[in-house]
């Protein structure tokens, strides 16, 4: 198994674990803000009702993105993990 299907194991049982859902979620990413990037985090959620903020780096070259998102289930919280992970340049904290 790859180390990003047991991060996913993991973090579902861990999830199942403490959370009950439905339960607001807090997604960060970082991503480069050269590009859509931005933009394309923020379309990964544009059916449901989200807060959202960023913030730019010091240098400019990257941007921090926070998202709160209530959420029905830890498959759920995995499936917009799995689906940002396909942006070009993302980083998921």
């Amino acid at each position: 198994m790859s180390s990003k299907e047991d991060f996913y194991i993991k973090l579902k049982d861990s999830l199942d674990a403490t959370t009950k859902f439905p339960s607001e979620y807090l997604y960060k990413f970082i991503v480069p803000s050269k590009g859509n990037h931005f933009m394309e985090v923020e379309d990964l959620f544009k059916d449901k009702l989200i807060k959202i903020s960023s913030k730019e780096s010091k240098t400019g070259k990257y941007v921090s993105v926070s998202i709160k998102i209530m959420l029905n289930s830890s498959d759920e919280v995995i499936s917009y993990y799995r689906k940002a992970e396909k942006i070009e340049g993302i980083i998921s904290l």
